[in-house]
Formats: structure tokens, sequence, C-alpha cells
């Protein structure tokens, strides 16, 4: 009998349409049947042994939320029988009615249930426990979720036990992820979770990779990038991270109409086993990153999100290093400057900052500057040793691209048909905190914000919180200062201000945009003196 090993996952929705995301233990017919009659049925599709299915669901009602059930081969296995949680939901808010909008990224995987969580309360978890107590309160329309959803380089006790008992964990990669199968355990482990799990087939997501979905400082420089294809484990690596990636999280990120459209999409579910087709697109993606582009679009009524792969469409030669390749800049620019009047609000994901500490900035505009050679062969040396060892690899490390996110950022914002805000929606630096920017001798109209919010649910060690306190300090803008006199960098094409943070501890941003006013809010995961976990307001304030 047919039954679920993951999921069911809400990803794709929009007025009328949605799709949910499973996996299955063999082969079958999958069927989502809503309470209001609308349904979506497909076979399972086979990547390396496993078995999944993307459901499009169609006919759902503007401004309804549906309860929904899955089936598989005509037998219900969602929601369990025994579930204490309310039943999951296909929500479809009028687009009039604004919009809540909940992100943050770097999620280790909780331990099981009676286990000491070494970092402290999951805040998704904790968002999954006050929706369930409140169905019809404060529940976010979409969960953008930003980067490092997995750890492929840092694996729980439990997944190490279990890659030993089918490797030599001696052998490189050691005590990393090696394959795809491995991949499918970590995913196993974090969306297995019992609260992960419904919310995330209650509350609609977004995702995209950061560094630690495939290994830390992915794509750091070209040297790097040159050292681990010298490794005789880095090839299997990459093609698996990004073969789980596109099955586990990117085909949920597209509309039904982009997937019906997508020749890999129509040749894996053709095929008994998709693993060849699928393998030789993540090939192609490593020799080429300008043939694929992870990056996408979603329009929520009048709110515009454009979520840009920050990782694999970098060019790292050091004479033209940039952070999207020409096509991918071009593309950003597109959806951005698209239509501009037709979106109040614009949200720029990606996982890492735009806008940083001043300390750090000037010190990756320094790394780069050395590195391209400015003060000659041995400081190039040293430019990369510190590149690598304090991951300088932010838009600030790409001194091209930050100016031209920048004068983008300020061309959408500006003049007739501005929106009312454009946000940087980003995470990976362990902390959360607000930065707006100014331009010299221009001001756009719409009110600009680096919104940062990380981790959703790991470690924050006390070197991370004193060495971010100290970035933001005056002092420390003054070394930066310096620093980048040395290395001949001219001034970023815009200047900013910390307004907001730092905060630190497990966290999630909300956005919540009602025509043309937004409002946000920091809420951390806190221990209760009765031994359960709530989200509490850390600040809170209006962006326009």
């Amino acid at each position: 009998m047919a039954g679920l090993r993951l999921g069911p996952l809400l990803r794709y929705t929009d007025g009328s349409s949605a799709t949910i995301w499973v996996e299955t233990n063999r082969p079958c017919t999958t069927e989502v049947r809503c309470a209001d009659g609308s349904r979506g049925t497909t076979r399972t599709f086979q990547v390396a042994g496993h078995h999944y299915a993307l459901v499009p669901v169609t006919g759902l009602t503007p401004g309804t939320a549906t309860e929904y059930e899955v089936l598989l081969d005509g037998a219900r296995v969602w929601p369990p029988p025994d579930s204490p949680f309310p039943p999951s939901v296909i929500a479809t808010p009028p687009a009039d009615e604004g919009m809540r909008i909940a992100f943050g990224s770097c999620r280790w995987a909780s331990p099981p249930a009676g286990e000491k969580d070494p970092v402290g309360p999951d805040a998704l978890d904790t968002l999954s426990a006050r929706i369930a107590a409140d169905p019809e309160g404060t529940r976010p329309d979409v969960l953008l979720l930003l980067g490092d959803q997995v750890y492929a380089d840092e694996i729980s006790d439990a997944t190490r036990r279990w890659i030993a008992g089918r490797r030599d964990l001696a052998e490189p990669p050691g005590e990393q992820i090696a394959d795809y199968e491995e991949y499918t355990r970590l995913y196993d482990e974090s969306w297995s979770d019992p609260e992960v799990r419904w919310l995330l087939s209650t509350v609609p997501s977004c995702m995209i990779f950061d560094d630690h979905d495939v290994i830390d400082d992915w794509n750091t420089s070209a040297a790097w990038l040159a050292d681990m294809r010298a490794t005789d484990w880095w090839h299997e690596r990459l093609l698996s991270g990004l073969m789980s990636y596109w099955v586990y999280q990117q085909l949920g990120n597209l509309s039904p109409d982009e997937l019906a459209a997508d020749p890999l999409y129509a040749a894996v579910r053709e095929a008994p086993d998709g693993t060849d087709a699928l393998r030789t697109f993540a090939a192609r993606a490593d020799a080429d990153p300008a043939s694929v582009r992870w990056s996408y679009r979603r329009d929520f009524g009048r709110v515009r999100l454009v979520m840009v792969d920050s990782r694999a469409a970098r060019v790292l030669q050091e004479d033209r290093r940039t952070m999207l390749d020409p096509g991918e800049a071009a593309w950003l620019r597109e959806q951005v400057m698209e239509e501009r009047d037709s979106y109040d609000h614009l949200l720029i994901g990606t996982s890492l900052p735009w806008l940083l500490p001043h300390l750090v900035h000037d010190v990756e505009a320094w790394s780069a500057a050395m590195c391209v050679g400015e003060r000659g062969a041995r400081w190039a040396r040293l430019g990369e040793r510190i590149r690598r060892g304090a991951d300088l690899e932010h838009w600030s490390a790409f001194p091209t691209s930050f100016d031209s996110l920048a004068d983008l950022i300020a061309e959408a914002g500006t003049g007739p048909g501005a929106p009312a805000t454009v946000s940087v929606l980003s995470g990976d630096v362990h902390h959360a905190y607000v930065a707006e920017p100014s331009w010299p001798g221009r001001a756009p109209d719409a009110m600009v914000a680096q919104l940062t919010c990380s981790p959703v649910h790991n470690s924050v060690p006390l070197s991370i919180r004193l060495g971010f306190r100290f970035g933001w300090s005056a002092p420390a803008r003054a070394l930066g200062r310096r620093i980048a006199r040395h290395g001949r960098c001219g001034p970023p094409a815009v200047g900013w201000r910390k307004t907001g943070g730092p905060w630190f501890g497990n966290q999630l941003m909300t956005l919540t945009l009602r025509g043309r006013s937004a409002r946000l809010r920091l809420e951390q995961a806190r221990a209760e003196g009765d031994g359960t976990t709530a989200l509490r307001t850390v600040a809170e304030r209006e962006l326009a």
C-alpha cells in the first residue's frame, strides 16, 4: 500500500490554483481533494529510487480557505487519523486585503521529541504551534525561506550514525553529505518534524538556496572553486545538491504554467526514472551556470516578490567578478521594472544581505581589490586567504554588483508609478537588523530598507554577537574606512544606516502589507515557564 513519506507541502498558490508537493514510498496516483470540490490528480515520478508528486489543484475560489486531504491510490493518507493539528487548508486571500509575509533563514532540524535542543526553541515549530492554537489569527499568507533549509556540511548525530552505516566516514567527504540518497535523509530529518510538517502543509512557501544547502561559502571565488573541483568528491556532492534542491525546493516555487512549459519537468515525469535527465541538467548547471535560472518571480496582488539566486549565478573570474551573470542581471532588471505601476511593494529576496555592517562591507570590498591585484601578488594571496577565512562573499565582495543593485533599487523606487516600499529580504548572518540606504544627490520616492532575519533555528555564539555589535559601531565604521583606503576602494554608490537591531536569537520577521502601508514585526522563539514555547515580539515599526 502506498504511504506518505514526506509532505504534503503547500507551495505555489494564487487566486484559483495551488500546487501540493509530496514524497511517497512507492509509485502511485496522488490526489488532492478539497472540501469545496476543487481537486487535482497526478502520477508520481521517480528520481534515484524515490517517488514524488507535485499536484496542481485548480478551481479554487479567491478569498476562501478550504480544507484538503491527500489520497494515494484512492486511500486517504493526510491528514493522519490521530493528528493533533487542525485540518490543513489552501487559503487564497483576496488581493485587496493585503499580505502577511513571514521570512527567515538558517534552520537546523529540530531534535526528536524529548531530546534537549542545544540551540533553543525552533521559530518554525513555535509559529506552527501558534497557528494551530488560533487558525483564524495571524497566519502568514506566505512563508519565505531564504536559504540553508538543510545543512549538507553540519549534520546531526543521528544522521552521522545513519551515514556510518552505509560508508566509511574516514573517507572524504567524511561527516558531510556525499550523494543524493544522503540528501534525502536531510530533508526527511528536517521536514518530518511534526510541527514543521503541519506548518508547511497549510502555509504556502517560497524557497531559495544558500551555501549550506550545498557547502559553506559555496562559490566564494574562482580559486575556491578550483580547489573544490580538484577533490574526488565535490562533483558528486554538487550534482546531488542541485538535483535534490530541484526536487525538494525549486519545483514548488513555480506556477502550474511554468511547470507545464518546463522541458526538464516533462522529461523527468515521462521517464521510468528521471535520474539521468536530472543529473544531466545539474551537470550543465555546474559547467555553465548561466544556462540555468534558479531565480523566479511571484506576484501576490499588488506585492511583487523577485527571488534572486545569490550563489549559483556568480561570475567568479577576478577581472570580471559579479554576483549575477549578465543574463541573470538583465532578468532581474526586467522583473523589477516590468509594469512597475502594477505593484505597491517590491520585495527582492536574496539569501545574502545587500547592506551589511560598514566594517564588514569595507573589508569585503578591500578583499575584492586585493584579490584582483590592486596591490600586487602578495596582497592578492593574503586577500584570498582572508576572504575564505572570514566568509567575505556577500554583495559587498562583488562591488560592481553591489552598486548595480543600488542603482536598480533607486530607479525602481523613483518617479511616477514608484512603489511605496522596496525591501531587500535576506538572512545568512545569524542576526536580524533593519538598515536604510540613502543616495547622494537623490532621494527615491519609495521607502527602501534592507531587512535581514536569521537564524530560524541555529546557534548564535558569543563571537557572532560581539562581532556584529562592534561591526555596527562608529569605531568599526572608522576602521572600515581606513581599510577601504588601503584597498584604493572608491565610495559605494549608496550610504546607509542601521535603524533597528542587531537582534540575536531564533527569529522570524513578518511584513504586513496593505494598500501602500507596510508594517514590520520581529519575533523570537522563547521558552516559557510551563515548558512550552512562544513567539515574542521584540520589535515592531511602520515602514510606510
